[in-house]
């Protein structure tokens, strides 16, 4: 509410000085000047007060700290704005700089507004909406800001404390600049506004200065680079209006807390359910991998996560009966789904992500394994597949991999395997299981004995060694032989997959949640 000044004859000059103030200091902080209006009409954007206005359900909000830095001039709430509202009826904070008080600036009111936010968080087990649009530090205010126990240091130690405990979501509308940049990579999902959004440690002035790299803002720290090249943007939307329904939308996948379970939805069919045609029979035919998601799914429920970046593995949150669930899938229509690092991080993120809110995991295996190389060794591909095999052997949800086509070696234990204690293992009349694929497979064992063959009796003589030898191989490998050994739990056709799984989910939430008694693992990053 407005506070009014009184005009009362017989009123206290004093309260009246005071009511006076307060409502300049209200006027201030609630819009901006023209001049500050008018830029943020030019680059596209909307006011600070109207981001959170289209976050939070009618008069929801609640605001903390309103006249922080009010006795200063040009400081209205020290330019971040906190508080509390209900989105969808359910609970939450929002940390939202306003880029038209000296262009969402840290200073120290700024820095103690957002501390005490995220240690509400801490103690309620409240998620938070970052609304960011920053500039980064005001250096006339790094001594009472950036150094001590309540500095800017204490918000990232408290982002890590809640990570896990409760989702924290990432609008970027504009710069988020310096060590503010690492407010995003604390974030369980940053949404990215195209043209105006950005993260960069040092800005391209920086670094023609300090090492002589002549670079556009853009390249440096653009939102369609991290959203493509970098992996730490998620998503990439065209305005402000879009990031937030985004936020909200993913928002009702996951619990408000560990604690808590994902909401639940009335359950909707697939608009194209799976038949026994929608996956290829031949493996070196290439589809894309999302026809098999959308017919497995509720009717259009996917929510996918990080689809700029590394596509050839495809991520993200579905409903399966009107429950949340996480979709880890393989697409040979993208660099024959192989995995490399950039894809072994992005699944091993997302893992860890539905482990910490109780979201299971469906894996859709089509994959020849990890890629291979000089480039990818000096690159560290395989402490980064570690890792990923690390996420799917810890996750403590219900677990099921489905083996739609190929998986082969270390990419079956990287999809969550037989030997990564699945709530099961299916597998489609298409699929493969093998340490590698039949071509590999007898060229690895009989190299010599084809170039001799070869030599002494020709091609054709060549041939059709190498056909016994294939035949040989998957006969080996056969599925019908894997479902007799115990290797698959289940062989079964496309069009009964999502029935299978449904029913597979009831029973599986029953599942212990204990992995191993110890203080932490130590990751392979």
């Amino acid at each position: 509410m407005t506070p009014e000044p009184d005009v009362a004859a017989d009123g206290d000059p004093r309260v009246a000085d005071v009511r006076t103030r307060l409502a300049a200091a209200y006027a201030a902080s609630a819009e901006a000047p023209a001049k500050a209006r008018a830029k943020l009409d030019a680059q596209g954007k909307i006011a600070v007060r109207d981001r959170i206005g289209l976050l939070f359900d009618e008069a929801s909000f609640v605001e903390d700290g309103r006249y922080a830095n009010a006795t200063a001039v040009g400081l209205p709430a020290d330019g971040v704005v906190t508080g509390r509202g209900t989105v969808d009826g359910r609970a939450a904070i929002v940390i939202a700089n306003d880029p038209t008080v000296k262009a969402g600036s840290w200073g120290a009111r700024t820095v103690e507004k957002m501390v005490r936010a995220t240690e509400m968080a801490l103690r309620e087990e409240l998620p938070i909406f970052w609304f960011v649009d920053s500039a980064g530090a005001r250096i006339t205010d790094q001594v009472e800001m950036f150094p001590g126990r309540r500095g800017a240091g204490h918000i990232f130690h408290n982002q890590v404390a809640l990570s896990g405990k409760v989702p924290q979501i990432c609008c970027l509308f504009g710069p988020s600049a310096a060590g503010g940049a690492y407010i995003p990579s604390f974030t369980d999902i940053v949404i990215m506004v195209e043209g105006n959004a950005s993260m960069y440690l040092g800005s391209p002035r920086m670094a023609e200065m300090v090492i002589g790299e002549k670079v556009s803002l853009e390249e440096m720290g653009g939102a369609r680079m991290h959203c493509t090249v970098s992996g730490c943007g998620d998503l990439l939307v065209e305005d402000d209006v879009e990031a937030i329904e985004l936020a909200k939308l993913y928002f009702s996948y996951v619990p408000g807390s560990w604690r808590e379970k994902p909401p639940s939805y009335s359950v909707e069919e697939p608009t194209a359910p799976l038949t026994r045609h929608t996956v290829p029979e031949r493996e070196s035919v290439p589809f894309d991998v999302h026809e098999v998601i959308d017919g497995l799914l509720d009717e259009e429920s996917f929510f996918e996560i990080k689809p700029l970046f590394a596509a050839e593995l495809v991520i993200g949150f579905g409903r399966l009966g009107g429950e949340s669930v996480g979709v880890v899938a393989n697409n040979s229509a993208v660099k024959g789904g192989v995995l490399f690092a950039d894809s072994a991080d992005k699944a091993a993120r997302f893992i860890w992500l539905c482990d910490a809110f109780s979201i299971p995991l469906v894996y859709l295996a089509d994959v020849p394994g990890f890629m291979i190389g000089s480039e990818v060794e000096r690159g560290g591909i395989i402490r980064h597949g570690a890792k990923m095999v690390s996420a799917v052997a810890e996750a403590t949800v219900p677990q099921f991999c489905v083996i739609v086509r190929k998986a082969y070696g270390a990419g079956l234990y990287a999809m969550g395997g037989p030997g990564f204690m699945p709530d099961a293992t299916l597998a489609l009349p298409t699929a493969r299981i093998a340490v590698m694929g039949p071509e590999a497979a007898v060229n690895a064992v009989y190299a010599n004995t084809i170039a001799e063959i070869e030599a002494t009796r020709g091609v054709a003589a060549r041939d059709e060694f190498i056909a016994e030898r294939r035949r040989d191989y998957e006969a080996d490998v056969d599925l019908e032989r894997l479902a007799a050994d115990l290797v698959l739990d289940g062989i079964i056709e496309a069009d009964e997959l999502r029935a299978e799984l449904l029913h597979r989910l009831r029973y599986a939430a029953r599942r212990d949640r204990a992995f191993s008694e110890r203080r932490r693992s130590v990751p392979p990053v």
